[in-house]
């Protein structure tokens, strides 16, 4: 009885350790079982890793190249806006020039048309005296 008894309780123990090594024949089984997931668990977070850092630095190669666009974009509406302001400057510039020559030749003429008009006024006063 006491045979059987323990036997039982062998079995019971037995049945504990299967459950404990989760179905493997043997701890050095499921020790390797582990290991080995362990192993690759270790692998696929390095390359989880190793990916990040690579996004991580075309990220940082986008973020240069969207940068330098963004410079360049905008040193060429400066170089823009300064040829358009030149322009606008010289165009100006001939526009004063026109100008006071328009002014200076109003002048002349409004002179020529004074004297012109003393001229006819000097005649007709003496043609009626």
């Amino acid at each position: 009885r006491q045979v059987e008894e323990e036997g039982r309780v062998l079995e019971g123990i037995s049945r504990s350790i299967s459950y404990d090594l989760d179905g493997e024949e043997s701890y050095g089984k499921y020790l390797r079982r582990e290991s080995h997931q362990i192993s690759d668990a270790y692998a696929n977070s390095d390359k989880s890793l190793a990916e990040l850092e690579g996004k991580f630095r075309q990220g940082q190669e986008h973020e240069g190249k969207e940068e330098s666009r963004l410079n360049d974009d905008f040193l060429g509406m400066l170089i823009h806006t300064r040829t358009l302001l030149k322009e606008t400057l010289d165009i100006s510039a001939g526009l004063r020039d026109k100008y006071e020559l328009l002014s200076l030749t109003i002048r002349s003429h409004d002179a020529r048309l004074t004297r012109l008009r003393k001229e006819y006024l000097k005649g007709a006063s003496r043609d009626l005296g």
